[in-house]
């Protein structure tokens, strides 16, 4: 599968590789309990090393099924959340060792190390400047070559790329970008939350021709969608 194919190097945990491993593998047994059932999912989610990508403060808490801060306002979403993102998008792309697929909203790098399992090229921007170079620093301890960040205005995609497989977003707006759907490739998928006060998470598919249908799967809380970079 993909996650052996982009399997981390062994010294990514660190001294504590053993006991974080049997703490990721009950963290991904909670994930399944919860209604993700991929297993190729679950076997990402057992394989990235959410501490490595939380404070310092907050390691012990890592394999929790919850947000965390991690600065300039923004939190990495919980394993559920990343689980079953990366699940309705895997859904849908059958050839997905050679897909690529584009993040919105990197964070701290959590989400893209686990896309980075599943699919052949991952691509993740943010709009804030510190959390860009954070992902960055968080990222190479685990060498994943098939992950490129870019620092940029998340509302607007990556221009200039071809169309991508699949587009995952982090943050929740109004409705969706009109720049996501023209760089969605036909038969794609999209998954992002949308709303204000209330959000949901929903699923975006481009047909054969180009036409956008939309569902509803359950309610979310995410940042906010912001344009522009910081």
């Amino acid at each position: 599968m993909a996650g052996q194919r982009q399997a981390l190097k062994p010294d990514a945990d660190g001294g504590a590789a053993l006991a974080s491993q049997r703490v990721r593998e009950k963290m991904a047994e909670r994930i399944r309990q919860q209604g993700v059932r991929d297993a190729r999912v679950l076997q990402a989610m057992a394989t990235v090393p959410r501490h490595l990508f939380v404070d310092a403060a907050l390691a012990s808490r890592a394999y929790e099924d919850s947000a965390m801060p991690i600065g300039h306002g923004q939190t990495i979403s919980r394993p559920y959340i990343v689980a079953r993102c990366a699940e309705l998008l895997l859904a849908a792309i059958p050839r997905h060792q050679s897909a690529t697929v584009l993040e919105i909203g990197t964070g701290c790098g959590y989400a893209a190390a686990v896309l980075a399992q599943l699919f052949g090229t991952v691509v993740s921007v943010e709009r804030l400047r510190p959390l860009h170079e954070l992902a960055r620093e968080n990222l190479r301890p685990l060498r994943l070559p098939n992950v490129r960040l870019v620092f940029g205005d998340g509302s607007l995609g990556v221009p200039g790329q071809p169309p991508f497989d699949g587009i995952v977003a982090a943050a929740a707006g109004a409705q969706l970008p009109s720049a996501w759907l023209a760089q969605l490739r036909n038969d794609g998928r999209l998954v992002a939350p949308l709303g204000i006060e209330e959000q949901r998470l929903v699923v975006a598919h481009k047909d054969a021709a180009g036409r956008i249908s939309q569902r509803t799967i359950e309610a979310v809380r995410f940042v906010p969608l912001k344009p522009g970079t910081g």
